[in-house]
């Protein structure tokens, strides 16, 4: 019985010493960065070329969206490359990354404002050209969108030690809308939900934001995603109540910088049980024509109607 418990403990502590001997940024590695993690890049030549090809930031943008891409590529280069890139005001000198809209002073004169409003406002441009006579990489877009994922894509170049010499990427969603469907229950449980409880914390809202919105917005910016479904689609007529419409606005004023609209799912019942009416069916003169779609705008919010309903209803009038 003593041998076998000796040679267990001389594994463990095998182990163990392993674990110890590894490196602590491998032993920090927990994937909550997703591919943001902006490791250093390991060819020292290909490091040096990155830092003579972004030498300076200017970013022309709108000051909430100008300020996450300023973030975000400061924090990307002194991981990547190991700089603390200066932000410029204007091109002073080789070696700009210029990031802004169609309607900023630097991109509207280089003359790409038929290109951009092809790509559209979620579309965007990222060029190697010259900003009075200097070398510059230009990240451009007819919108504040567009200029954010163009961001991304550049630092995803970098990070997959992507040479960039001969930059000229021209990007367009093919999809208008991509969502991302929450199935979330305001009690914070989830339906069919297997990892935990919602990210969305109402018993806080609005007063306290949970930091974990904005590395959500961040996570979805980063790979083009434009939507976000807070409810479940079995929804709590709650949901739509103007103490929860308040939670809901704090959470799509974090997540409307990032190019992240929010959309609630409605419970049919919402017009009898919030507002008072005899009925919720829009063919009945008693329920005001209440419509089976309720849209809501609160501050940019947006909500969807529960398509499950819908349907189950269509189903039931027409059998």
């Amino acid at each position: 019985m003593l041998l076998p418990l000796r040679r267990r403990f001389s594994s463990t502590l095998a182990v163990l010493l392993v674990l110890a001997a590894a490196p602590a940024a491998a032993r920090a590695e927990d994937g909550y960065d997703l591919w943001l993690r902006y490791a250093p890049i390991e060819s020292a030549p290909l490091r040096d070329a990155y830092r003579q090809a972004i030498a300076g930031l200017v970013v022309q943008q709108t000051p909430a969206t100008g300020a996450i891409v300023t973030r975000e590529v400061t924090r990307a280069l002194k991981g990547l490359i190991g700089i603390d890139v200066p932000v410029w005001t204007n091109v002073t000198g080789d070696g700009a990354l210029v990031i802004g809209t169609a309607s900023s002073p630097i991109v509207s004169a280089l003359g790409w404002g038929d290109v951009l409003k092809g790509l559209g406002p979620e579309g965007y441009v990222i060029r190697g050209t010259r900003v009075g006579g200097r070398r510059a990489i230009v990240v451009a877009s007819l919108g504040d969108s567009g200029a954010l994922y163009g961001t991304f894509h550049l630092l995803r170049l970098l990070s997959t030690a992507t040479p960039i010499q001969r930059l000229d990427v021209r990007e367009k969603p093919r999809l208008q809308l991509r969502m991302l469907d929450h199935w979330d229950n305001l009690d914070g449980s989830i339906e069919r939900g297997y990892a935990g409880r919602s990210l969305w914390k109402w018993d806080e809202l609005p007063a306290k934001l949970d930091p974990r919105y904005i590395a959500y917005a961040r996570a979805n910016a980063s790979i083009g995603i434009n939507g976000a479904v807070l409810n479940n689609v079995n929804a709590n007529p709650l949901s739509l109540s103007a103490d929860y419409l308040k939670k809901t606005a704090a959470i799509a004023d974090v997540l409307r910088p990032y190019g992240v609209r929010v959309y609630l799912s409605a419970n049919f019942s919402a017009p009898v049980t919030l507002g008072g009416m005899a009925t919720a069916d829009p063919n009945d003169a008693a329920g005001g024509n209440a419509c089976p779609t309720i849209l809501v705008v609160a501050r940019g919010l947006k909500s969807k109607a529960r398509s499950e309903q819908l349907e189950s209803r269509n189903r039931a009038r027409d059998g």
